[in-house]
């Protein structure tokens, strides 16, 4: 596992124990599909909440939640609609948060920030 991917797993682990801590049932974790993948699908209260954690070392390249740009965002969308369709879940309310971690150079975390309804 290279260095990028290893970093996404441990934010990836951070993020669901940040989830589950502020009252969400975690679903479903790697939703995979030929066409991408969603991080963490999630129930809170009455919304189904597709989840994407972004992670760094730091803010030298823009903090992680700018990663999440408009081609993601649509990805993320058709990624969803494909789940929803996937598991026949005809009427719900979604939402779709991002979860932004920074860790430190011992992969420690040094901030997390879990902007809900981030986009539409």
């Amino acid at each position: 596992m290279n260095s990028k991917s290893n970093l996404g797993k441990i934010g990836e682990q951070i993020a669901v124990k940040y989830l589950i801590n502020n009252g969400y049932y975690i679903i479903k974790r790697n939703f995979r599909t030929k066409f991408g993948e969603i991080d963490i699908i999630a129930r809170d209260g009455k919304y189904l909440v597709f989840v994407e954690v972004k992670t760094r070392k730091g803010i030298k390249l823009g903090y992680p939640r700018e990663a999440v740009d408009c081609f993601k965002q649509i990805k993320l969308k058709k990624l969803a609609s494909l789940y929803l369709a996937q598991k026949k879940i005809l009427s719900s309310y979604v939402r779709f948060d991002v979860i932004e971690v920074l860790l430190d150079a011992e992969q420690k975390v040094k901030s997390i920030c879990l902007i809900k309804n981030a986009f539409e």
